[in-house]
């Protein structure tokens, strides 16, 4: 790691949780540089190039290629890898990694987990410290999560659009997050919706 910047692989082929993922990161910690790899194969590629201190890799990528990703952690063993499991994944394939995200985990825990491994450890602010939602703005990012238009959440709401519009700026201000896909994540780790009402 070279002055206090914290170099983390991504590999994960969703766009939901790729961005929802970098969105609850850079939100704790500022010296963070993240790189996007789409599949495990293109990993290989990226070794030379970049000094990872730290590879978060969808545990669904190595299934049925554990002999691969042993190879790929024995070539760098100063790297820690944590797996982001969001399906049934066999026990096995677990251990091969430092640590495992949970996708109903909240932003404060994977947080916790994965900048346990940089050099600057801080702890993250609670959940607490955050401006709390509205009740109208929780109800808001539900609609908003479950990927209705600003006119959609007007009409089942009942409010103006520019309401609407209102709420949602309220809302980034308070998480800090812009993207749709980032506030589904904040949403779901907020425990303000569930991943089997998506």
């Amino acid at each position: 790691m070279q002055s206090g910047v914290f170099n983390i692989g991504i590999i994960e082929p969703s766009d939901l949780l790729y961005e929802g993922l970098t969105n609850i990161l850079l939100k704790y910690k500022s010296r963070l540089r993240l790189y996007r790899i789409d599949e495990l194969d293109d990993y290989s590629r990226s070794i030379p190039h970049i000094d990872f201190d730290l590879i978060i890799l969808n545990t669904s990528l190595i299934q049925n290629r554990i002999k691969i990703f042993r190879n790929l952690k024995r070539e760098k063993p100063d790297i820690r890898w944590i797996g982001i499991m969001h399906s049934l994944i066999n026990a096995e394939t677990l251990t091969e990694f430092d640590d495992i995200i949970r996708i109903d985990e909240n932003g404060e825990t994977i947080c916790k987990k994965i900048f346990r491994f940089s050099d600057t450890n801080k702890t993250p602010p609670s959940s607490t410290q955050q401006k709390s939602l509205s009740e109208r703005e929780t109800d808001v990012l539900k609609l908003l999560s479950g990927g209705l238009s600003n006119k959609e959440i007007a009409d089942t709401l009942n409010i103006s659009i520019h309401t609407v519009i209102s709420h949602r700026k309220n809302i980034s201000q308070k998480t800090g997050i812009k993207s749709q896909s980032g506030l589904t994540i904040y949403a779901i780790s907020n425990n303000i919706i569930f991943l089997d009402k998506i």
